[in-house]
């Protein structure tokens, strides 16, 4: 059952709670990591608050298909030769907040 709370990304984007924002469009939202496993960890979030990629639809192929070609402008205006990105899926998948988001990390 998923639950009608709102998530922490959906409280970021409506700035109920702060965030350390690098980027933000009509799409998405793209902020510092509150816990960093590396120089550079972001997260890119989008606005719609889709739990998880199992929740995906035809139509969010647009806002993905921005958020994946937005990663390499990131992750060069941070100053990145290289990175990796990484989605968590579900419980078992590592996955701690249900509103899909994408780490961007790297050195």
């Amino acid at each position: 059952m998923v639950s009608e709370e709102k998530t922490i990304f959906s409280k970021i984007i409506d700035r109920e709670i702060p965030a350390d924002i690098v980027y933000e469009d009509e799409k998405c939202i793209v902020i510092k990591d509150i816990n960093p496993k590396a120089r550079v960890h972001l997260l890119v979030i989008p606005k719609k608050p889709i739990p998880t990629l199992f929740d995906l639809q035809p139509e969010d192929k647009d806002c993905m298909g921005h958020m994946m070609l937005l990663l390499p402008q990131l992750a060069q205006s941070q100053g990145l030769d290289g990175f990796k990105t990484q989605i968590n899926t579900g419980e078992s998948g590592g996955q701690e907040v249900f509103h899909i988001h994408i780490h961007l990390i790297g050195n």
